[in-house]
């Protein structure tokens, strides 16, 4: 196939793709919509519910990174702790290098059953993001503005209010609260020799007043606090159009888990012990430099069939619909409608590289950037 065919080809699979997730995106929205009027008869088969659209959306991004892209992702855990990942309630403390890190978080949510009811701690901003910011809304994600003066009540009463969730759920959160970039850093450990604090050479300081309040609130709803730190194989620098182009990376995932006990209850006591915490994330973060592997036991959880299931699904019954349009508007010989037609083509092409240029690293938040307003939590 020549240069001109593959592009071509190219460009086609990224419209059908981005066609499914946002027509079938949006109508999971509107659903979600409608299931406003269970809350105040039955919360929890509205929770179980919004868990099972929730998922119809997710697993279509983790799709991409298992079938399409085919990238592996090796778990290095210990073995008495892989049996319980899955069947209980935890806080998972991801590393923010990759531009695809929150997808294979994501990944590693749906390896253990836990991707529909999956939360994170997510900045304002991505809440009025169409389908995934909507989806999260009707999921109950703790949303923040980062400014803990005006966040710590409402992070609070939304952490309170997953008590009683009805699903076992992990709470995914970036303590270091902004992507890792080589300006932040140097920022970040112009703080850490300001407050006396042990500098770190692969990560940034962490926020640590978000997490100490995620413990006080979810304690004895909570088993365990999973410390994960992802690298990828070979100095590969993964991007979600990277995925989108079916590119395959090779991901390594090192997991602890604490048991929530052993994570102090008193705010200064917990920050402490983060900020060891995250020393430790760098040693190991050095010693897979140096050897390109973790001190545990390697393994690839087994892939699951749903994710390609769904999309299948939605691939069936919307691309048929879209053929027919698409022929019938040829042979009506329309210019206006070929060219109506060739319209909205653009507008979705744009609207999809915007949502691929949020998770970009050159194009990511500015917060951390400006040493006057770096406040470390």
């Amino acid at each position: 196939m020549d240069i001109v065919g593959f592009l071509k080809s190219q460009f086609i699979c990224h419209l059908l793709i981005c066609y499914i997730f946002i027509v079938s995106g949006l109508i999971i929205n509107f659903i979600q919509l409608f299931t406003l009027m269970l809350w105040p008869i039955n919360k929890q088969l509205f929770r179980r519910i919004n868990c099972r659209l929730a998922y119809c959306i997710s697993s279509q991004m983790v799709m991409l990174l298992e079938w399409w892209s085919g990238t592996d992702c090796t778990l290095y855990t210990d073995p008495e702790s892989y049996h319980k990942y899955g069947k209980e309630n935890a806080i998972v403390i991801l590393n923010h290098n990759f531009e695809i890190d929150f997808l294979c978080g994501w990944n590693f949510c749906e390896r253990f059953g836990v991707l529909g009811s999956s939360k994170v701690l997510a900045k304002k901003e991505l809440s009025y993001m169409p389908i995934i910011g909507w989806m999260w809304y009707f999921l109950e994600i703790v949303f923040c503005k980062r400014k803990w003066e005006e966040d710590r009540k409402t992070v609070v009463q939304k952490l309170l209010n997953l008590r009683d969730y009805p699903e076992n759920f992990w709470f995914l959160i970036h303590c270091e609260g902004t992507r890792f970039t080589e300006q932040k850093h140097q920022i970040s450990m112009q703080v850490a020799e300001a407050k006396g604090l042990p500098k770190l050479k692969y990560h940034l300081l962490p926020r640590t007043k978000g997490f100490a309040v995620t413990v006080q609130c979810l304690r004895n709803v909570v088993s365990a606090v999973y410390d994960s730190t992802l690298n990828f194989r070979n100095n590969e620098n993964p991007t979600l159009l990277g995925v989108l182009n079916g590119k395959k990376y090779h991901a390594d995932l090192y997991v602890r888990r604490i048991p929530l006990e052993d994570v102090p209850e008193d705010e200064q006591e917990c920050s402490t012990w983060l900020h060891k915490l995250y020393q430790e994330k760098d040693a190991f973060q050095e010693e897979y430099y140096r050897t390109g592997t973790y001190p545990a036991v390697p393994t690839i959880p087994p892939r699951r069939p749903w994710t390609l299931l769904n999309w299948l699904f939605w691939a069936l019954l919307l691309l048929y619909p879209l053929f027919k349009l698409l022929i019938n508007m040829i042979n009506s010989g329309s210019s206006l409608t070929l060219a109506s037609f060739a319209f909205v083509i653009i507008i979705a092409s744009v609207g999809v590289r915007w949502m691929i240029g949020v998770t970009e690293i050159n194009k990511g938040s500015t917060y951390g950037n400006n040493d006057n307003k770096q406040k470390q939590k």
